[in-house]
């Protein structure tokens, strides 16, 4: 977790502060409040360096308020767990506050975390290598409250968190484990109907030979410190344990090639911990999947991810028709859209190919583009409307968007997600793959159907998503139920193991 996200003003120590120090935390809270008007008011993207300049400063006003002896203990106990792992991802940052944020433009001796020059640097900068431990525990608390607060709100699954497909090439993770990646080499996925060019995402891969010769150590540990406060653990392109797309770098994506991993290795370390954990396992298996890793997650209980535009009969010609509610797999989450794809109302309306069109990643003439969207988006609306799915009628976009939700609720699907941008309308996409700076990815608000960002507080407000999660509730019946690992499948009390929002 990234302290970016931490609420100050619910640190312990923000109520002790005094004189000057209060006084300055003041200044940075109406500072802060400034970056929200410019987001939700004038249309600013989200700048997270901003943001953090701020939060940076205040928790070092509150790292001077001397800690309760209680608190001091449990920093302690924090840090001895953390270990090696810890004091290199704390080096790291306070390296990167002196050298700038890519260790490999760093003085050649600090590129490597086990050089004396390093050694060296960590003890003089020790006090910004402690304050970086200090926030990672104030960030696993504020994670473990926020678990806690979801259980006891009746949540049984409570936090999902996230594995990415690879770590950031210049970031703490790449600088530290420099042997259990592969140089010069990135990530990424080959030509498909979605991506024809295909996609490169920077992202150093990890080196078979490494992970074996170390017993999946730092495979082990990811899966670890991910699922200490979590319910479930959603994995980013899970065909990444057979096998990933390696692109050299200087070239396109479609010069790469698979390079395989030892799958049984990958999904034992992942069960073993999963079940240790007592969390589920969803895995984002969309895209182009090899024969027979699904089968593979599935008998050990790894739930699929199943999105409805893509769910279709394959065999039945052409153009295939939407694949019946009943006739869907029951080992997934089902959704309609996820943060890589256009939202539901983007689809409805066929923003999204505009969009695609307006940024030259399209392959094809946009009439052509349209048609084909047309007329895949009205076969879907066809079937909901002779499912009685959509009683609004035609033309009504809240009403489609509630209609794919009852859909997804007939499935035999034991999850059922919804994409918060869903619930409030939104077109814009959080993320458009094969994009770098031509798009404002992960800057943009939730935004309501005409654009105008939101706030939490409107979120929680909106009439648009109380209706929808109403809906949803009314639906699944009997909520989530779910296992207590990726060994045993989660059951079901009826057909819905309940939403995740």
């Amino acid at each position: 977790p990234d302290p970016v996200h931490l609420r100050v003003e619910e640190i312990p120590e923000f109520a002790y502060l005094t004189g000057a120090a209060r006084e300055e935390a003041g200044t940075l809270l109406t500072r802060a409040a400034a970056l929200r008007e410019a987001v939700l008011r004038h249309g600013a993207l989200i700048d997270r360096d901003a943001v953090w300049e701020l939060k940076r400063r205040a928790l070092e006003l509150l790292r001077a308020v001397p800690a309760s002896p209680g608190r001091r203990a449990a920093y302690a106990t924090f840090l001895a767990e953390g270990g090696q792992a810890l004091d290199d991802h704390s080096t790291w940052c306070a390296l990167a506050e002196a050298h700038g944020p890519d260790w490999r433009s760093w003085p050649a001796g600090l590129r490597d975390p086990r050089s004396a020059r390093t050694a060296r640097a960590r003890g003089e900068l020790l006090d910004r290598v402690d304050f970086h431990c200090w926030l990672a525990w104030l960030t696993d608390g504020q994670l473990a409250a926020a678990q806690r607060a979801a259980r006891d709100a009746g949540m049984r699954i409570g936090l999902v968190h996230d594995l990415a497909v690879g770590v950031h090439p210049s970031g703490a993770d790449a600088w530290a484990q420099q042997d259990a990646f592969a140089a010069g080499m990135s990530i990424g996925a080959p030509p498909d109907a979605f991506s024809p060019h295909g996609q490169d995402w920077g992202l150093p891969p990890w080196r078979p030979d490494a992970l074996a010769a170390t017993g999946y150590a730092p495979y082990r540990d990811l899966l670890r410190g991910l699922l200490r406060h979590a319910g479930a653990l959603r994995i980013d392109h899970v065909m990444g344990l057979f096998r990933l797309w390696w692109v050299p770098q200087g070239h396109e994506p479609r010069r790469g090639a698979y390079v395989r991993y030892d799958a049984e290795a990958m999904l034992g370390v992942l069960a073993l911990e999963a079940h240790r954990a007592g969390a589920a396992v969803i895995g984002e298996d969309l895209g182009t999947v090899e024969p027979g890793v699904r089968e593979a997650l599935a008998e050990r209980g790894v739930l699929g991810t199943s999105v409805l535009w893509f769910e279709k009969d394959y065999a039945s010609g052409e153009n295939p028709e939407p694949l019946p509610p009943e006739r869907w797999r029951e080992a997934c989450l089902a959704t309609a859209t996820t943060h890589d794809l256009p939202s539901t109302a983007a689809r409805l309306t066929g923003d999204h190919v505009a969009l695609r069109h307006r940024l030259g990643l399209l392959t094809r003439p946009l009439d052509v583009e349209q048609r084909e969207d047309a007329a895949d988006v009205a076969r879907w609306l066809a079937v909901l409307g002779r499912l009685g799915l959509l009683p609004e009628g035609p033309g009504d976009e809240e009403g489609a968007v509630l209609a794919v939700h009852r859909f997804l609720l007939r499935t035999p699907a034991r999850l059922v997600g919804v994409w918060l941008p869903d619930a409030v309308g939104d077109r814009r996409p959080q993320n458009l793959p094969g994009t770098w700076d031509q798009y404002p990815n992960w800057r943009l608000p939730v935004a309501d159907a005409s654009g105008r960002p939101l706030s939490l507080e409107e979120l929680v407000a909106s009439p648009r998503l109380q209706a929808l999660v109403d809906e949803v509730r009314a639906l699944a019946g009997a909520g989530p139920r779910v296992g207590t690992g990726v060994d045993r499948p989660p059951r079901a009390r009826g057909p819905h193991a309940g939403p995740i929002i």
